[in-house]
């Protein structure tokens, strides 16, 4: 059996839709399963368990033997959530909760960190593990995902084969739960469709002209067959980037996404919300050399390869 926590979340849906693909059927759903717009991900997905998160860890001290692999995607992923005991608990002490158990029982796990971790890039965007305890994250969210990444470099005891995957920009399929937090492309197509235009941050940066804040927008599909190579490959453990490599301006996005549709490009700029300006990430790119150096060999999508196909499923 395969567990995937988050299941009924934007990339763990997807997640399990792709290990289904491979015949991987025999999955155990782990989520609060308290939100029905979310649960809609799950429809047509083969799982042969769902189980709380909350009762999760007492399920795994029970069916340990029978796991074979975890994925570890949920959390709590508002940029904007400054409830710092929130975020400790859901997102820093349940992910030690489950690795202490992985080292218990010998399963291989991969979870969920963040590009978030990188705050400002003053280090650059290198997930040299030597690097990772001196990033400065800018919100609390990016705070609580470090916490655990120098924490399990600190830790004497790991699983056999373990690896945290920051992610960067991801978008695509399921995701249109996730209000606020969701995708640029996801509020850029449903924008457009409405009104004809799409808004766009303003920069409050004097080094970016406004639209061209860059950042690395990687399609969901990349970060599932990331997913599947870890779980077969299962050695080399780490941190590891994940993103396209690529980065991308926002208008750039907003081309693409007018140019999926085949309508003209009308852009509005407006202001970054007062609430995250001061924690606005005005350029992210992913170094993508460790991933490649363990053998990950697939291209990423382009920035506008990607928008295509997923403006045609929405």
């Amino acid at each position: 059996m395969i567990v995937v926590t988050g299941a009924a979340g934007f990339i763990g849906s997807y997640l399990i839709k792709r290990l289904n693909a491979d015949n991987y059927n025999a999955i155990i759903a782990v989520d609060k399963f308290d939100n029905i717009e979310k649960n809609k991900n799950l429809v047509g997905l083969k799982i042969r368990e769902r189980v709380d998160r909350e009762v999760f860890a007492a399920w795994l001290d029970k069916n340990h033997e029978t796991v074979e692999f975890i994925f570890h995607i949920g959390a709590r992923t508002d940029t904007a959530e400054f409830d710092m005991k929130l975020l400790h608990a859901l997102n820093t002490h349940y992910t030690q909760e489950i690795w202490n158990r992985c080292c218990a029982y010998q399963l291989p796990m991969v979870y969920a960190s963040s590009a978030a971790t990188y705050g400002l890039g003053e280090l650059g965007y290198d997930d040299d593990e030597a690097k990772i305890p001196l990033l400065k994250p800018l919100n609390p969210y990016g705070l609580s995902k470090q916490e655990f990444d120098v924490w399990a470099l600190q830790q004497k005891e790991k699983p056999f084969f373990w690896a945290g995957l920051k992610f960067f920009n991801v978008y695509g399929p399921n995701e249109y739960h996730k209000g606020r937090m969701a995708s640029v492309i996801w509020h850029a197509y449903n924008q457009i469709q409405k009104t004809g235009k799409m808004k766009l941050f303003k920069s409050h940066h004097a080094d970016y002209k406004d639209g061209e804040q860059m950042r690395d927008f990687v399609y969901v599909k990349d970060v599932a067959e990331v997913c599947i190579f870890l779980m077969q490959h299962r050695k080399n453990s780490g941190i590891y980037n994940l993103g396209s490599g690529k980065a991308r301006t926002f208008n750039d996005l907003a081309k693409a996404v007018f140019a999926s549709l085949g309508k003209p490009v009308q852009l509005e700029y407006i202001d970054t919300p007062a609430d995250i300006r001061d924690k606005y990430q005005y350029f992210t790119e992913a170094n993508m050399e460790k991933l490649k150096g363990i053998g990950y060999s697939s291209q990423f999508h382009s920035l506008e390869i990607g928008v295509e196909d997923y403006i045609q499923r929405l």
